[in-house]
């Protein structure tokens, strides 16, 4: 009986399959409050796609959104950058004005555009404090903004489901039975089911630096589908967290293989008539990678439990554990080829394969910096909510 596989082509946030973007389009649901009260009417909006939190580059934009109805201080609106280039989130930057008159008011922080699809607490109600105008933009402490599932909308006729659009950088594709596809459902995320061989289904392998890894961009025209009855926007954090978990355990086990291929080379390779693994820079390199390894263990091996068991900080966990792990797996991988020297570049070797996929593991779902901007995010957020 052929073995199912099962490829989840999650590309909530602007076309997203775990890392790279093709276009940058999401619903901005906020808030906006003028002179202290719920806003009313109607405001033009700028904004600005950087890379960063503080700085970077400018990824998109300036783009101006003219006359967003705001009612009782809410409001939802389309943004569309149009093409841009994502490792893993963006941070837009917004000016506000009221409709057709007076200058822009610049705002003093940046909304996170992530790929698990929400933002909750963008701004709080109460922050932007400096704004002269007494003008801020901000989602509420509750309110969440949603990225729209860019690249694929779902369209329903009758009891029936059909996928169209696109999904880039989408994980082991090429070899699944059945795929998971976010598509946009009322400027919403959707979670779908289609077959790997259905009519109007093209997948097409892209070049990708694993070598080892099946990467392919997906084409869907009216493709029939099944819509998962009990997922919806809030799912992508479920999956996000095990995912997290399922590639830091990768990158926990490859960094103690490339470990022990070192220790095991360092043992055979004679320099000056002794095994170089007894010459103390090299013990030291080895050493400290070894403590590393321990550590990423010991995050992984966490990271499992808590999401088993459900515990308030199995999100936490779970993203530590993958940018610890998949940090360290980089530095023991760069090690290793050091150990092994010059043969340790060498295409024939496979020194180089180990590197490549840890440089893979370490974006496909943010980079380990960005990860930690998360878990910071997460800690203000509960700080606010105790306080």
């Amino acid at each position: 009986m052929k073995r199912l596989q099962l490829c989840v082509a999650l590309a909530a946030a602007f076309g997203f399959a775990f890392s790279c973007a093709q276009a940058a389009s999401f619903t901005y649901h906020g808030s906006l409050q003028d002179g202290g009260q719920p806003a009313n009417g109607r405001y033009d909006l700028e904004l600005t796609l950087y890379s960063k939190r503080q700085g970077g580059v400018v990824l998109a934009g300036p783009v101006t959104v003219a006359g967003v109805a705001v009612d009782d201080g809410n409001f939802a609106t389309p943004v569309d950058f149009g093409p841009a280039s994502l490792t893993s989130e963006g941070w837009v930057d917004v000016r506000v004005r009221a409709a057709g008159s007076g200058e822009f008011t610049a705002l003093d922080d940046r909304s996170a555009v992530a790929p698990e699809g929400t933002c909750p607490g963008a701004w709080s109600l109460d922050g932007n404090a400096g704004i002269p105008s007494g003008s801020y933009l901000g989602t509420a402490d509750n309110t969440e903004v949603y990225i729209k599932a860019n690249g694929a909308t779902a369209a329903k006729s009758g009891d029936n489901w059909t996928v169209s659009g696109e999904k880039s950088f989408v994980v082991e594709a090429g070899s699944a039975d059945k795929i998971v596809v976010v598509a946009d459902v009322d400027s919403a995320p959707g979670f779908f089911i289609v077959d790997a061989t259905a009519p109007g289904l093209a997948i097409e392998r892209l070049d990708w630096r694993d070598i080892t890894r099946n990467v392919s961009r997906l084409s869907f025209k009216d493709v029939a589908a099944e819509r998962l009855p009990l997922a919806d926007g809030d799912s992508w954090s479920w999956i996000r967290d095990r995912l997290y978990l399922v590639l830091a355990a990768e990158s926990a086990a490859g960094a103690e293989q490339v470990l022990d291929d070192a220790v095991a080379y360092a043992k055979e390779r004679i320099a000056f008539g002794r095994p170089i693994g007894s010459y103390q820079a090299i013990k030291h390199d080895l050493a400290e990678v070894a403590g590393g390894n321990e550590c990423a263990t010991a995050g992984v091996q966490y990271a499992a439990w808590a999401l088993s068991e459900g515990t308030a900080d199995a999100s936490k966990a779970a993203a530590v554990a993958q940018s610890y792990a998949s940090e360290q797996y980089c530095a023991a991988t760069a090690r290793n080829i050091q150990v092994f020297g010059a043969i340790g570049f060498t295409w024939e070797m496979r020194n180089h394969l180990y590197y490549k996929r840890a440089r893979a593991n370490a974006e496909l779902l943010g980079t380990p910096r960005e990860l930690r901007e998360q878990i910071v995010r997460i800690l203000e957020n509960e700080h606010k909510q105790a306080a």
